[in-house]
């Protein structure tokens, strides 16, 4: 879709939509919201919906690394403690690794 086209109370409803979507458990709403509108809240000349259009990009991007952060952090610890906690680690397992006691 090309933002150009399209007007400016359509682009803050379009930028509004996607953050209030990514509450949604859908981080990745975030993500695209925040790359898909980084140009238009920044760097193309002033309008009375931009300053809106900003915010909306500057919570998507903090809320979309905030997600991608945890999920991270989650992988991470769950890689590399899984063996240790036992029955709850195989639990919470689809996949069993053979080969770790």
């Amino acid at each position: 879709m090309d933002l150009s086209k399209m007007s400016n109370e359509r682009k803050l409803h379009l930028c509004k939509w996607y953050f209030r979507g990514g509450f949604a458990l859908l981080p990745f709403l975030w993500a695209v919201n925040a790359v898909w509108f980084a140009q238009e809240a920044f760097t193309v000349p002033q309008y009375d919906e931009q300053k809106q259009i900003r915010r909306y990009v500057i919570f998507s991007g903090l809320g979309a690394f905030v997600w991608f952060a945890g999920l991270l952090a989650w992988i991470i610890t769950f890689q590399t403690h899984r063996a240790t906690w036992g029955e709850f680690g195989d639990s919470i397992s689809w996949i069993i690794p053979t080969g770790i006691p």
